[in-house]
């Protein structure tokens, strides 16, 4: 796939899921000011990286990624409540997220939670009901039990404890990972995994893309570390330098920049081998790893 195409096809894919991912908040018979504040993180943008993760593996095993469409929604519900969370000034004390105010900065802290908790039950439900007579219950019951341990405490949140554990502390590599496969690793992970099995994949077939998905959102942390470094703030709609100010340990702070360029590369190959064990069409997930590898944002 060459860049233009791999342009097109993350724009195609962004803007059908931008078109629906709206819909499934107004249709909510809940309180506007609620409702408000879900759309205003949902709608703020971003890379729709885990969205296209998943409509890649079920286009590399030959589905069609329309069909996948709540599944991505819901995926980007939670992932946008750990991003409302993050901000909030008992976490990270984030002004500013994707070029616009942070939500509790708009709507205050009470209602910022309650949009995050809303956002994070809503996604299972949106699962549970979404209309495609191809998808079993038992699929269902799946991707639902997956999502639960990704987004949840040996998942997500736990790697977000971890993190703030590991604040103005010197921590070893394996921490460092431990802490990076959780807290973005595994929503990332979910996504890959929730593409096998929508369509079904084998256990092998998973397996093999569970260790790629692993090591691909390790190499997503350290680029987010080497453009907290290197990124600006009119490109990454964000702050830079909040991991110096906030005395984070970093993939660069443990191995220096030159050093967490090649562990990225390393972790880049390293997925890629496992990819290549899957049976299926690898090129648009391939695409995808190059992507993340070579990012500004």
């Amino acid at each position: 796939m060459s860049r233009l195409t791999l342009e097109s096809f993350l724009k195609e894919r962004k803007d059908q899921l931008e078109t629906k991912l709206p819909e499934y908040v107004v249709a909510l018979d809940a309180p506007s000011i609620l409702k408000e504040s879900m759309l205003y993180s949902l709608q703020a943008g971003g890379k729709r990286l885990r969205p296209m993760l998943l409509f890649a593996t079920v286009e590399g095993f030959g589905g069609d990624y329309q069909q996948s469409i709540p599944v991505a929604s819901a995926i980007e519900m939670i992932h946008t409540y750990s991003l409302i969370h993050d901000d909030l000034p008992a976490m990270d004390n984030d002004d500013f997220r994707r070029g616009k105010l942070t939500n509790h900065k708009v709507f205050g802290d009470a209602t910022a939670i309650l949009a995050g908790d809303a956002l994070l039950t809503y996604a299972f439900e949106v699962i549970v009901t979404m209309n495609n007579s191809e998808v079993e219950p038992s699929q269902k019951l799946r991707l639902i039990a997956e999502l639960a341990k990704a987004s949840g405490p040996e998942g997500m949140v736990g790697g977000q404890v971890a993190d703030m554990e590991g604040e103005n502390k010197s921590l070893t590599l394996p921490e460092l990972e431990f802490i990076h496969h959780h807290k973005t690793g595994d929503l990332l992970s979910f996504a890959i995994i929730a593409g096998a099995i929508l369509t079904k994949a084998n256990d092998n077939d998973v397996e093999s893309l569970r260790a790629f998905a692993r090591y691909l959102g390790l190499a997503f942390q350290i680029k987010d570390d080497i453009l907290d470094i290197e990124g600006s703030q009119e490109t990454l709609g964000k702050p830079v330098g909040s991991d110096i100010t906030n005395e984070k340990s970093t993939y660069p702070k443990l191995l220096g920049l030159e050093g967490a360029k090649r562990k990225l590369d390393d972790h880049i190959l390293t997925a890629k081998e496992y990819l290549y064990k899957v049976k299926m069409k690898h090129e648009k997930l391939e695409m995808l790893a190059d992507y993340i590898m070579y990012r500004d944002r």
